[in-house]
């Protein structure tokens, strides 16, 4: 199942847009008014990776399979999203089981493109969406407490439970998210979020919409969204969506002489994809045969029979060692044997950590 990136925000900040920008496919509506977006759009996105590309050319073969990512637009959120208001239970339960969220922040000015409020505030817009994750947050564990005070008097194994809730409970209603909860990294709290996907909790990327006139200068806004993000340990991208969605029309000589032009250095999908990874601590991996040339994506840390996994659970059950070339190192030799020949084919064992950029031959028995 691909990574999966909810995007979220308050109606016409530009979501819909972005999301057509990022995956290059203009099938999500765009309109000047609240939720034009009703159904959530998906579309599932393979991940560029020059890397791939290369060693599919010196492999010799004409198939480099992508590794993907899924996004999620739903409908802009309001006040009161957490209680049903502009079918927010809908639009929140819809993200609840994806791995991140990226949060369109609008900044930008635009008479024509109507704002919730006469004088948009990013710092402001940024709290209405957060109360809304917290409030639903809120209404998870309260359920889950009245389940867990019920059943812990049959059996006391419980009470730790029951204090991990309870101590969530007192950190969101102090208005506070859930990825700056102390205790997020205790077996307990892992669980309990296992169990309820709390929205709050979820890695965040704040995406700053901002005007073409801004793109090459630090808009003012930054300053305030890269406060917020700092304090709850999320990275901040900035993006023009509309410029983007422009980009997307032009041919890849045009789109990179317009992109230099207007200061875009990555662009917006490339900026998403990199962020991504580095929130949620991933790598990607490579293997090749006589057909194909794939990338796979692991978490950060991972060992060598693990990433055999991601591949056919058998090759993990079975895993014997792992033919390890780094990337760089393949790209310099230009083939397997020409590195093993050179002595840099590395033979490893279940102890191994995976590394970006490895391209891996796995060895098993069945």
């Amino acid at each position: 199942m691909p990574l999966q990136i909810g995007i979220i925000g308050l109606p016409n900040v530009g979501k819909s847009t972005l999301f057509n920008v990022l995956t290059q496919a203009q099938n999500a509506e765009v309109a000047n008014y609240p939720f034009c977006t009703i159904e959530p759009n998906q579309a599932i996105v393979p991940v560029p990776d020059q890397r791939l590309d290369k060693l599919a050319e010196l492999v010799g073969v004409k198939k480099a399979i992508k590794t993907t990512i899924e996004f999620l637009d739903i409908a802009g959120l309001v006040k009161g999203a957490s209680r049903g208001e502009g079918l927010g239970n809908q639009f929140l339960g819809t993200i609840r089981n994806t791995d991140a969220l990226l949060h369109v922040v609008r900044c930008f000015e635009d008479p024509n493109v109507v704002h919730i409020s006469e004088h948009p505030d990013p710092r402001e817009d940024i709290e209405i969406v957060q109360v809304e994750l917290i409030l639903a947050d809120l209404e998870q564990i309260l359920k889950k407490i009245d389940k867990l005070s019920r059943q812990v008097k049959g059996d006391k194994n419980l009470a730790s439970d029951l204090k991990t809730a309870e101590s969530v409970l007192a950190h969101l209603q102090s208005g506070d998210p859930l990825s700056t909860f102390k205790e997020r990294n205790q077996p307990d709290f892992i669980q309990l979020n296992q169990e309820l996907n709390f929205l709050s909790a979820k890695p965040v990327i704040y995406a700053a919409n901002i005007a073409e006139e801004n793109l090459s200068s630090r808009h003012p806004a930054l300053t305030e969204i890269n406060e917020i993000a700092q304090k709850e340990g999320s990275e901040v991208v900035q993006i023009s969506a509309l410029i983007e969605s422009e980009l997307n029309l032009l041919e890849d000589d045009e789109k990179s002489d317009y992109m230099i032009l207007s200061g875009i250095q990555i662009g917006g999908l490339e900026q998403v994809i990199l962020t991504g990874y580095r929130t949620l601590n991933l790598i990607s991996f490579f293997t090749y045969n006589e057909q194909e040339a794939r990338a796979w994506t692991v978490q950060n840390g991972a060992k060598a029979p693990e990433a055999a996994g991601q591949i056919h659970t058998d090759f993990q059950k079975g895993f014997i060692k792992a033919e390890v070339i780094p990337f760089t190192v393949f790209a310099d030799y230009g083939s397997t044997s020409a590195a093993k020949d050179a002595g840099k084919l590395q033979i490893e064992g279940k102890d191994y950590l995976v590394l970006d950029g490895d391209v891996i031959f796995f060895r098993f028995n069945l």
